[in-house]
């Protein structure tokens, strides 16, 4: 039996490639181990979105030609967007990796570990409620990816470069997969995709995703489900409605990205900072309470003092939930690729670190009005750091980039739990919260 270690780069989409993978592996009978040295096989599924991802790609490369050296008969694959994007290059460069997968063949990876030669796809691989895919996640939760691609064409993003077109699964097809995960435990559900709320416009449906939220919130032992990464032009006033049913978090992650209408423009985005802070208002408004999650983007070309300024003012006034910066990398391909790249990295990481200093105080003052309460958590298990406390999240935090709670149980030991229970906060920090299981 082959030994096979699968490492993967970048996103949650990345993580469910990758689950796929081990999928087609495990149902071919590979064993996996988590160490690389352990393994005959290693497998890099690879981010190549902007810089700080390919050197990370370059590095494990590295790292894995080294191992092979070592041990002269491991067999390395190089998968993902990295690959998928500069494979000729990287051919050159590394002659000594076995196989190059990009994002269009996923479910030949059984051939290509095994050195046999496939037909291959000429898009993006799409998966199904009928492919094997092997969970990574806490038992209680699962991401589920509903569509492939972009049809937006922003600037500064490699994405449509890499994969494509948007093009929208069947939703006969994710609530299968759906029914599937909840059967196995799986309690919460992240639908995730390049955009979200693009879902279904592809296919002639603008109203695709509040369709689908409708047919989902119908299955019966599905308790949370959670959208990510939307476009803020497609929040709706469908979506925001079907949001309000029980089961549907509310929680929107809407990557703005900046303020300034002029900067704004040069990125091929469509809403400034004005118009953010009008649908801010409308959402909150009827999705009170809401957490609102945004990604920004600073050194973008064309971001001087005034602009950065700008930018600094809307985080201060939009009092958002989670945030993330972002440093500006130019990317080839890309239409401002032609704008240079003049911000001084220096620069970039002065103001990346300025803005997040604003969202810790904003992010402090939220999470200590939690204190004295007593929140519903996703139970993911035993913190690994100190096994007296459980870890989990509220419906206000999403996996893996947001905050967790800490708590502990009533009594000594770690009692037998169901996946979401009621916690009471009594300590609150700059990012997580601590607490007690309830009663």
């Amino acid at each position: 039996m082959k030994k096979v270690s699968l490492i993967t780069f970048g996103c949650a989409k990345n993580l469910v490639d990758s689950e796929v993978m081990a999928g087609y592996l495990g149902q071919a009978g590979f064993e996996f181990v988590e160490d690389p040295k352990n393994a005959d096989i290693i497998i890099l599924n690879t981010c190549g979105f902007i810089q700080p991802s390919k050197d990370e790609a370059e590095a494990a490369i590295h790292d894995a030609l080294s191992l092979k050296k070592k041990s002269g008969s491991q067999r390395i694959v190089v998968a993902g967007c990295y690959s998928e994007r500069y494979e000729p290059i990287l051919r050159e460069r590394y002659p000594d990796i076995d196989a190059w997968l990009g994002v269009k063949d996923f479910d030949k990876i059984v051939k290509v570990v095994e050195g046999k030669g496939f037909s291959a796809s000429d898009r993006t691989y799409l998966y199904s409620h009928k492919t094997p895919r092997a969970i990574s996640t806490p038992a209680s939760w699962a991401y589920l990816k509903i569509s492939e691609g972009c049809s937006h064409q922003c600037a500064f993003c490699s994405i449509p470069l890499i994969k494509g077109a948007y093009r929208s699964r069947p939703t006969s097809s994710i609530v299968e997969e759906v029914r599937h995960l909840v059967s196995g435990g799986v309690r919460e559900i992240n639908l995730i995709s390049q955009d979200t709320t693009y879902f279904g416009r592809d296919k002639g449906r603008p109203e695709g995703l509040a369709r689908l939220l409708e047919e989902l919130v119908k299955i019966r032992e599905l308790e949370w489900i959670r959208i990510l990464y939307g476009y803020p032009e497609e929040i709706t006033d469908a979506l925001v409605e079907v949001m309000q049913e029980p089961k549907i978090c509310s929680y929107l992650d809407i990557p703005f990205q900046h303020s300034d209408p002029v900067l704004i423009q040069k990125m091929k985005r469509a809403m400034n900072g004005r118009r953010a802070l009008e649908l801010l208002e409308k959402i909150r408004k009827k999705l009170s309470p809401v957490a609102i999650r945004t990604s920004i983007i600073v050194g973008f070309p064309g971001e001087g003092r005034r602009e950065f300024e700008d930018l600094r003012a809307f985080v201060k006034e939009a009092e958002f939930d989670h945030l993330g910066v972002f440093t500006y990398s130019k990317e080839d391909g890309t239409d401002a690729y032609a704008l240079g790249d003049p911000v001084a990295e220096s620069i970039k990481q002065r103001r990346r670190d300025q803005i997040m200093e604003i969202q810790a105080g904003i992010s402090s003052k939220k999470l200590k009005a939690y204190v004295g309460r007593t929140v519903d958590i996703l139970i993911e298990g035993i913190w690994k750091d100190d096994p007296r406390f459980l870890i989990g999240r509220g419906r206000f935090q999403a996996p893996e980039v947001d905050g967790v709670i800490f708590a502990r149980p009533v009594e000594q030991g770690n009692p037998a739990l169901g996946p979401i229970q009621k916690v009471e906060i009594t300590d609150s920090e700059v990012y997580d919260l601590h607490g007690k299981l309830a009663g």
